[in-house]
């Protein structure tokens, strides 16, 4: 195999991917309303003209980000799968010189662009409605406030969308392992969101692993611990942007990009040995 040609190939595929994902009425409506609700963030706290307010308002996107984000990146993914199927045109694709890892690979490429999309754009909406209200603070506080220099990270806004990204990722690969098995948009969806949350709670699995003895029961729990990712090392909001004595460091930070990578990477891989031995 050519890894060139390959690589042009996975390209291609998540090209057309992407923009079929982007076309999707369900994409622009979760955008749309994503971007609603932070910007009604203002209007869902008490106006005390305080820090607390951009920590509400920060807390409240990321929150959104998440929320929306996994929503999406199920769905699409899913749905991106699917309609491949169900069009029978990954028949005609395979009938081609592509390999079953190629298609997979820009079925995933082309769901986490559109994943990189959504982020950037609520990622940027967030640090412009906390700048007007930073602003607004400024402007009614005065020098008590600008002697302290700016209130907000806003690098670390966009690195915390960049994590959210990551880990979004790797919740595509889940779907994308799942949908490689499965005969129906309804069952992928619904399993990939039970696996959601047991990513999003595994840490419970971590914390009842370091107080257990030695036995089967915590091979097992150490055992659910490793086959699921811990989503929980990607919620570090309340590290960045203000607080600077617990800002983590590069190397934390480095190793929590890699730890979604290898999960995303292994997971697209299991879907490929699923989807090998698929009739399409």
């Amino acid at each position: 195999m050519n890894i060139i040609d390959s690589f042009t190939r996975i390209r291609l595929i998540a090209g057309t991917t992407f923009l079929e994902a982007v076309r999707q009425k369900f994409f622009n409506s979760v955008l749309l309303i994503s971007i609603a609700l932070v910007g009604s963030s203002t209007f869902f706290q008490q106006f005390d003209f305080g820090t607390g307010e951009l920590k509400f308002i920060t807390d409240f996107g990321f929150g959104a980000l998440f929320f929306f984000g996994s929503i999406l990146s199920i769905t699409a993914t899913t749905q991106l799968f699917f309609n491949e199927m169900e069009n029978r045109t990954a028949l005609t694709m395979l009938a081609k010189p592509v390999y079953k890892l190629e298609f997979l690979a820009g079925k995933f490429l082309g769901a986490h662009l559109l994943m990189l999309c959504f982020t950037l754009v609520i990622t940027l909406a967030l640090c412009g409605i906390l700048y007007w209200r930073e602003m607004v603070l400024f402007e009614r506080l005065g020098s008590e406030l600008i002697l302290n220099g700016p209130l907000i990270r806003y690098g670390d806004v966009f690195l915390f969308g960049f994590l959210q990204w990551t880990k979004f990722g790797v919740l595509a690969a889940i779907t994308l392992f799942v949908a490689s098995f499965s005969n129906t948009n309804l069952y992928t969806i619904v399993v990939s969101f039970f696996m959601l949350l047991i990513c999003q709670l595994q840490y419970i699995a971590r914390d009842t692993y370091s107080v257990m003895e030695a036995g089967w029961e915590r091979i097992l729990v150490l055992g659910l611990g490793l086959i699921f990712p811990n989503f929980q090392l990607f919620n570090i909001g309340d590290q960045l942007v203000f607080d600077t004595e617990k800002t983590p460091a590069l190397i934390t930070l480095l190793q929590i990009v890699g730890y979604g990578v290898i999960y995303t990477l292994a997971f697209v891989l299991l879907a490929q040995v699923n989807f090998r031995r698929r009739e399409i």
